[in-house]
């Protein structure tokens, strides 16, 4: 059985990007891996929103877009 990832909430610390996934998981990335969200406002990463049926992270202020089986292989 394939188990699609789906992200329910998302948030941009310092450091990482934190995603909380619809089946318990939780995945933290280094901040460092997404140019556009080192560079932005802290309004900025706040202003984001869920696409599809979760399947990534948009940041409309900032054009970035982040799938979140993307996250998964390279976390």
């Amino acid at each position: 059985m394939k188990i699609d990832p789906v992200a329910i909430d998302a948030a941009v610390t310092r450091d990482a990007l934190l995603v909380s996934l619809a089946d318990g998981r939780e995945l933290a990335t280094p901040i460092d891996w997404f140019p556009r969200l080192v560079g932005a406002t802290r309004a900025e990463r706040e202003n984001w929103r869920l696409t599809g049926r979760g399947e990534a992270i948009h940041w409309p202020d900032l054009g970035e877009d982040i799938e979140i089986a993307s996250l998964l292989r390279i976390s």
